[in-house]
């Protein structure tokens, strides 16, 4: 067989749609992570510093940044949400400027925004229920990471770049137009759990952010 009658691998272009997705919550994550970063450089230089993302006991960066699951490889957890999330980014402009990908390639990107995703909802749960204490710049990485999963796992699904059961076409079908149902249903579930975990300490938050003394 010449190489001309070799079959071509197909290729897959994003939709604009999924290219704008990818930036914008790749850069959302990115910003988080970076902020997360300049934090834990400042608490090296100056341990006894309040940081800017310490608001009160329950809502601190500096007490998740003390915690060993703040680096679960032996390094700090930000630093994967640095290089990480560029990623996205990358292929989103990619994308827009009209690359197209194999359907491997597509593939692999999934399996990292499926392995960042369950990362997040253990940072949430140990963070919640082990640590006790809500990171701010956590918690807009968690807000990154949520969509880009649901989204490119449905939209994948829809162009049967990852085959599923014929008889829920329809159903992947629809979910995709509703991704990000998905996507709300996950982080409200968080939230919601956040609210009823930590209940008690709300309102003396709110009088802090407002200066009411009680």
């Amino acid at each position: 067989m010449t190489s001309t009658e070799q079959q071509v691998e197909p290729t897959f272009g994003a939709p604009k749609s999924m290219a704008w997705l990818w930036i914008i919550f790749g850069l959302i994550g990115w910003i988080a992570a970076f902020g997360l970063t300049l934090e834990k450089i400042h608490v090296l230089e100056n341990p006894n510093d309040a940081l800017s993302c310490d608001l009160n006991v329950f809502i601190s960066c500096k007490s998740v940044m003390a915690s060993w699951q703040s680096h679960l490889f032996g390094f700090p957890n930000p630093l994967i949400g640095v290089a990480g999330f560029v990623i996205p980014v990358v292929i989103g402009a990619a994308s827009l400027a009209g690359a197209k990908f194999a359907d491997w390639f597509f593939k692999l990107m999934l399996a990292g925004f499926g392995m960042a995703f369950v990362f997040v909802i253990w940072l949430s749960s140990q963070s919640i229920f082990v640590i006790g204490v809500l990171c701010p710049y956590c918690m807009l990485a968690w807000f990154g990471t949520i969509p880009l999963f649901w989204h490119t796992l449905l939209w994948l699904l829809h162009e049967d770049i990852i085959e599923g059961p014929v008889s829920l076409a329809a159903f992947f079908d629809s979910a995709y137009k509703r991704a990000w149902l998905f996507s709300l249903a996950t982080e409200m579930v968080i939230a919601l759990v956040v609210v009823i975990v930590f209940w008690s300490s709300w309102p003396s938050t709110i009088f802090s952010l407002t200066g009411v003394k009680i």
